[in-house]
């Protein structure tokens, strides 16, 4: 078996394969790459049980063959090569030389055989829609997700697919994020709850992709196809929580502001806020917004007050600071409104403009008790 292939090429398909292998895998054969060549077609695969993905690079080669390269070893040669062409051979000694302009290397491979098969996907239900689409929709949900081993459902992100729209929703319990696309539909209605890892990686090399993205999912796995590359994963099993429920629906005082000023203001006051709670109290009257919070411990206290748009009741509500500026941070617009009912209910929050035509975005924070 011998290829030739571009070093930088190589590498670039290698980084983003990379990131699916764990650091400390059960089985040794997961710290490799599977090469699997087939004439000028090189499918490089990486699999930790749970999650495979693997894509097509076009290399110089009329030979066939498969083996499994070391992958931390492999990643460390390239990465300090310039770009020129390499030429791969495996020897006899179960060893794979690869030679350079300069020189050559060589590692020792496994057996392609003794790595694990991807998961076929059965009967899949099928759904295709832009990179770039859902991309962002993984962006603007994945930091809601939770991280509690003890309640696996909420630690992905739920995809509900009908024929009227697409909806994505996380949720840790202390916030909510729905985000919907009506220009974007599926044949059928169908829900799965997809695990972080494979999102994080989907959202890594699919922002700003102007490729179409092909989603296949059954009751146990989803497979996404774009290019020439696809990924297959285990879904989290489980009903997820009923979201809409927790969704306040009568919200009589609506606040709008600019993002920036709020999201600056949070930041500076939440520096006095207690380091365990970190909360910080609204009070909003007439067209005034005081934020303000305290450290009794320490004797800290801030406060700051901003002009804003207000419809409503006077209220106070307090909020953990570290929830409400992760909202803003993964909102792009530039003013936003937040909705509140009573101060023991969730506050809506959603940007008023930058969205595109079919694109909702609700977040849902939950309030604090405030002691006075």
């Amino acid at each position: 078996m011998k290829f030739i292939v571009s070093s930088t090429y190589l590498l670039k398909q290698l980084q983003v394969l990379g990131g699916v292998i764990n650091n400390s895998n059960t089985l040794p054969i997961l710290d490799n790459f599977l090469f699997d060549l087939k004439e000028s077609k090189l499918t490089v695969s990486a699999s930790d049980l749970e999650t495979t993905m693997s894509t097509v690079l076009e290399v110089d080669s009329d030979s066939e063959g498969t083996i499994a390269v070391p992958a931390r070893l492999l990643l460390d040669t390239l990465k300090t090569f310039p770009e020129q062409p390499l030429t791969f051979v495996v020897e006899d000694n179960n060893t794979v030389e690869i030679s350079s302009n300069h020189g050559k290397y060589a590692l020792a491979y496994a057996d392609g055989a003794e790595f694990p098969k991807a998961v076929e996907v059965s009967n899949p239900s099928s759904t295709t829609l832009l990179g770039d689409i859902l991309a962002t929709a993984i962006n603007k949900t994945i930091f809601a997700a939770g991280n509690d081993d003890l309640r696996p459902v909420m630690s992905g992100v739920f995809f509900q697919f009908s024929p009227e729209n697409l909806t994505f929703v996380a949720t840790d319990a202390h916030k909510l994020v729905k985000y919907q696309r009506q220009d974007v539909t599926a044949s059928e209605v169908a829900e799965f709850i997809m695990p972080k890892k494979p999102l994080t990686l989907l959202k890594g090399i699919l922002a700003g992709s102007e490729s179409e993205v092909t989603i296949e999912y059954n009751d146990s796995n989803a497979k996404f196809y774009f290019d020439n590359t696809e990924l297959v994963c285990r879904l989290i099993d489980g009903k997820y929580p009923n979201y809409e429920a927790v969704i306040p629906k009568e919200n009589p005082n609506k606040l709008t502001i600019a993002r920036n000023q709020f999201q600056s203001s949070v930041r500076r006051v939440s520096i006095f806020s207690n380091k365990t709670t970190h909360q910080i109290r609204l009070k909003v009257a007439g067209a005034e917004l005081n934020i303000s919070a305290e450290d009794v411990d320490y004797s800290n206290k801030a406060e700051e007050r901003l002009s804003c748009s207000y419809q409503g009741d006077d209220m106070q509500i307090g909020f953990n600071s570290r929830f409400l500026l992760e909202m803003l941070n993964n909102l792009s617009s530039d003013e936003v409104s937040l909705e509140m009912s009573l101060p023991n209910r969730a506050g809506i929050l959603t940007p008023i403009d930058g969205l595109d035509e079919g694109e909702h975005v609700t977040m849902l924070v939950m309030p604090v008790m405030l002691n006075n």
